[in-house]
């Protein structure tokens, strides 16, 4: 073990060359090795602190390593890690009950993966059209919004617009159609239109891999009483920007929209496990019968004590206030920073953005680059977007700070 490591055993630069040689090349990191986190910071082997302004894409709103969470995983994983659905435990009813009281809804179907939960909402809202609404067989329409970003399996690849998304991986899933986002025309044009086979849309009431683009007030809703028109099921995809991260427990909670179906994920296990899950209305969700879908981990007793206390942290720790709080302060003191190259700043709560205008050969990887040389991570969405969605738990005074190195950064660009 080399001298200087204070965490782990390998040196920042082994890590590297370990997954260049051995990993599939499907991601293009930024250059830091992390090995030990904390709140809002996290640590490379080397003991080198960041803040930490990427939030695993806000799978640790909660903070890293939240002591109540990490308590309710190692208490279970002392007890029952894994039954399968073959069978029931005795951690499932009682989380199922939680959830679906927290968020109001008749019944949840508990997934792994965000991607999982995309899938699943899919087969749930083609069921509903056939069994409920009647569509005739293998008719159903799922649309979707241009520019959006579900998942990466087959299915979801095939509502993208993302030339890196599915370039080489057709064939696609038919059913599947986009309207343009922030323009529930687009979505009401296309209802007058086909709207009698039409299962669902699904939305993100923000895009967060767009690059936090925020749509317009009223949008959600213009849509939602558009789905209501025509007996359409309206998804929304809440793995990024639910659970308190946008300033409210939901962002569609900004226009007072209950989503017939509400996928969540990422900080639903605060960044412990890979959790999911799809909530719904009984008329909904009893579509499903047994064998037509599930999955080994979905539901499983590990699972179901960490979301449960992720959950609790989120409503004892008054995180959606806090984000909301401290996400106008954040807009407001980088609105403040004046240079050439940040052009502009968007977003809601803790989920955030600059918009990056490339100057002297140096455009958003660039900036992230001297970012992590001053203690920041972050990472760039497209060549000129900077999303910047720190833990939660951060607080007003790290925040300022986070904005001096944000300053100075720009300033010696």
């Amino acid at each position: 073990m080399s001298n200087n490591l204070k965490y782990g055993s390998i040196s920042s630069r082994e890590s590297i060359e370990l997954e260049e040689k051995y990993g599939a090349h499907n991601y293009h990191p930024l250059p830091v090795v992390l090995a030990k986190g904390e709140g809002a910071f996290l640590w490379d082997p080397e003991g080198n602190k960041y803040f930490d302004f990427l939030s695993a894409y806000s799978a640790v709103n909660q903070g890293h390593c939240h002591p109540k969470i990490i308590q309710a995983l190692i208490d279970q994983a002392k007890e029952l890690t894994l039954t399968s659905r073959a069978f029931f435990n005795n951690k499932l009813g009682e989380y199922e009950k939680y959830i679906t009281e927290y968020f109001g809804y008749d019944m949840v179907l508990p997934m792994n993966s965000g991607a999982e939960a995309v899938e699943t909402a899919m087969k749930l809202a083609r069921k509903w059209a056939y069994n409920v609404k009647g569509v005739e067989p293998d008719r159903a329409i799922i649309i979707f919004a241009e520019n959006n970003f579900h998942g990466r399996t087959i299915s979801i690849i095939s509502a993208s617009s993302d030339p890196d998304c599915t370039e080489g991986f057709g064939p696609f899933t038919p059913g599947i159609a986009r309207v343009d986002y922030d323009d529930a025309n687009a979505l009401k044009v296309y209802l007058e239109k086909h709207g009698k086979n039409v299962a669902a849309f699904i939305v993100e009431p923000i895009q967060g891999e767009a690059g936090v683009f925020v749509p317009k007030d009223g949008y959600l809703k213009d849509c939602f009483n558009l789905c209501k028109e025509h007996n359409v099921l309206f998804v929304a995809d809440e793995i990024q920007t639910g659970l308190a991260r946008t300033g409210k427990l939901l962002a569609c909670d900004y226009d007072n929209v209950r989503p017939d179906m509400l996928i969540l994920g990422k900080a639903l296990s605060g960044g412990v496990l890979p959790v999911s899950a799809v909530l719904a209305d009984k008329e909904i969700m009893m579509q499903i019968k047994p064998g037509q879908h599930g999955s080994t981990y979905g539901g499983f007793p590990l699972a179901c004590a960490v979301a449960k206390a992720s959950l609790e942290v989120l409503k004892e720790e008054k995180l959606a206030e806090r984000a909301y709080d401290l996400g106008k302060k954040f807009r407001a003191a980088l609105r403040n920073i004046k240079h050439p190259m940040l052009k502009l700043v968007r977003g809601k709560g803790l989920l955030n953005a600059i918009i990056v205008e490339p100057k002297d050969g140096n455009e958003a990887w660039d900036v992230c680059l001297k970012l992590k040389e001053k203690g920041i991570l972050c990472k760039p969405t497209h060549r000129h977007i900077i999303r910047l969605a720190p833990p939660l738990v951060i607080t007003e005074e790290q925040l300022m700070e986070c904005v001096q190195i944000l300053t100075d950064v720009f300033n010696e660009m």
